[in-house]
């Protein structure tokens, strides 16, 4: 019996963590982009940037809504992985109070910016919302 409890125990923690970590799901047809900001550009730091989204709403971290989420800004990264929350450093920006722009201190040279959306835990959603991947020089 002691086993059946600690096994039974087990499981429910682990069902309990891998739905903690579920993806919400996106709306069909969601996207992201820069505005004004376009691949190939050559712009001076720092650079202003504004993000849109289609198709999901833009709320703060926490927000428990469907079809809502927060950005967050790769800098000269790949995507994440995504089944898990989005790291935050330096290349992996939140914006979780539901910003849609900013001011981004860049060092001279190439750079790839990407928008990706995450849910109320900073996970992305499924499928993924993302924009397409940019290069801009800064000079």
């Amino acid at each position: 019996m002691r086993n059946f409890t600690r096994l039974l125990t087990a499981a429910c923690l682990t069902l309990a963590l891998n739905s903690a970590w579920a993806a919400q799901p996106s709306a069909p047809g969601a996207k992201l982009h820069f505005i004004g900001l376009i691949d190939g550009a050559t712009v001076s730091s720092p650079l202003d940037l504004t993000f849109a989204s289609e198709g999901m709403d833009i709320v703060p971290a926490g927000t428990d809504k469907p079809h809502s989420g927060h950005h967050h800004l790769l800098i000269d990264t790949g995507l994440p992985a995504l089944d898990q929350p989005i790291p935050k450093d330096a290349n992996h920006l939140h914006f979780g109070k539901g910003q849609t722009e900013t001011k981004l201190e860049l060092s001279p040279g190439t750079h790839t910016l990407q928008l990706i959306l995450g849910d109320k835990d900073h996970i992305p959603h499924q499928p993924p919302v993302v924009s397409e991947k940019i290069t801009i020089t800064v000079k």
